[in-house]
C-alpha cells in the first residue's frame, strides 16, 4: 500500500470515529450517563485502544508487560471514577457554591442543585439561582395572584414550566380553581418536588394534589398538539438565554397559547428584570402585545433577584383591581 493511500485510510477512519463520537455524545452518552461518567467512558475507550495496540505490536514494542500494566491501572482508576461519580460530583459542586450542597441531579436537560444555609434552601439550575425559600413567595404570589384574582371564575389553570410546583401551590390556594395542568420538560424536576420530603413541603405537596395533572414534554409541542381551553395560563420559564428557551418567548409561541384561552382569559409571564435587563423585559412585553394580547407590564421586588418583571396578557380589555399598580 502506498503512503498516500495509507494516510487516506487512517484519516478516513479518524473522521468516522469523530462522527460516531459527535453523535453518541449528545444523543446517547450525555443524556444517560451525564458529563462526568461520559468522560470516564471515553477514557476507558482510549485504554481499550491502547491495550489492543499493545497486543498487535507485542513483538515490536519493548517493555510490553510494563505498558500493559499501566493501561490496566488507568482502566481501574477510571472504573473507580464511574463507581464514585456521585461523590466526586457532589464534592465538585460543593466547591462551586458557598452553602452546603444537599442535592445534586444531572438530567438530560439541566443540572439541578439544592443548597442549604440554616433554614434557607436555594435551587440552582445550571448554576443559575431559581429561588430562595426566604423570598420565593414574593415572586410566585406576584406571578400568579394579580391575574388569577382578576378573573370571575378561574376554573381551569395551565402552568408552563414551574416544575418545582411553587406556582401550582399559589394557584391551588384559590378556591375557585378546579383543575391545574402543569407542563414541564424535565421529569426529574417534578419527581423531586413531588417525592422529596423537604422539597415537596415547599410547594405544600401541590404536585400530588388530585386537582393537578403533570404532563412531561415540550410546552410548545404540547400546545400545538392539544386543543384544551383554559381560563388562566402561567408562563414560568427560565430567562431566554439560549435558543431552546428563547423559542418559548416568541410571537409564534404566544399566538399558539392564545388559542388555548377561553374568552376573557389571561396569561401571566415571568419577564426578567426591568431594572437589570430593560431591553429584554420590554422586548417580552412587545412580543406579548404583537401576539394579539393586551399587555400589562408590572413588577415586584424580590430580594434574591432585585426588581423582577412580569407581564399580564388578555384578549379582552383588562382592568386591574384597586390597589394593583402596573409598572
Amino acid at each position: 500500500m502506498e503512503l498516500k493511500d495509507l494516510i487516506a485510510e487512517v484519516l478516513g477512519l479518524d473522521y468516522l470515529g469523530a462522527l460516531a463520537a459527535s453523535l453518541l455524545f449528545p444523543l446517547l452518552l450525555m443524556p444517560h450517563l451525564g458529563l462526568l461518567n461520559t468522560s470516564f467512558v471515553f477514557g476507558l475507550a482510549n485504554v481499550a485502544v491502547a491495550l489492543w495496540t499493545l497486543r498487535i505490536f507485542r513483538h515490536e514494542l519493548p517493555h510490553n508487560n510494563h505498558l500493559r500494566t499501566l493501561c490496566l491501572g488507568c482502566g481501574f482508576v477510571l472504573l473507580l471514577g464511574i463507581a464514585f461519580s456521585a461523590e466526586i460530583s457532589a464534592f465538585a459542586e460543593g466547591s462551586l457554591f458557598p452553602d452546603e450542597v444537599i442535592l445534586v441531579r444531572a438530567t438530560p436537560y439541566q443540572k439541578i442543585v439544592v443548597t442549604r444555609w440554616r433554614d434557607d434552601l436555594r435551587l440552582f439550575l445550571n448554576a443559575h439561582l431559581q429561588f430562595s425559600t426566604k423570598d420565593e413567595y414574593r415572586y410566585h404570589e406576584t406571578l400568579v395572584h394579580p391575574g388569577l384574582s382578576s378573573l370571575r371564575g378561574p376554573s381551569d389553570v395551565l402552568i408552563l414550566g414551574g416544575g418545582d410546583g411553587l406556582a401550582a401551590r399559589e394557584a391551588l390556594r384559590n378556591p375557585l380553581v378546579k383543575s391545574v395542568t402543569l407542563v414541564d420538560l424535565d421529569p426529574e424536576m417534578t419527581k423531586l418536588f413531588s417525592t422529596h420530603p423537604v422539597l415537596s413541603r415547599l410547594n405544600d405537596h401541590a404536585l400530588t394534589n388530585p386537582k393537578l395533572k403533570i404532563i412531561v414534554g415540550d410546552a410548545f409541542i404540547w400546545l400545538e398538539n392539544n386543543d384544551r381551553q383554559f381560563d388562566f395560563a402561567i408562563v414560568d420559564f427560565p430567562d431566554p438565554s439560549n435558543y431552546a428557551v428563547a423559542k418559548l418567548f416568541t410571537t409564534r409561541f404566544y399566538a399558539v397559547l392564545r388559542r388555548h384561552l377561553n374568552p376573557g382569559g389571561l396569561i401571566a409571564v415571568q419577564a426578567t428584570s426591568p431594572l437589570f435587563a430593560r431591553k429584554s423585559y420590554w422586548c417580552i412585553v412587545d412580543t406579548v402585545q404583537a401576539a394579539g394580547f393586551h399587555a400589562l407590564p408590572y413588577h415586584a421586588y424580590v430580594p434574591s433577584f432585585g426588581e423582577w418583571g412580569f407581564v399580564l396578557g388578555t384578549t379582552a380589555n383588562y382592568l386591574p383591581r384597586p390597589g394593583f399598580r402596573p409598572a
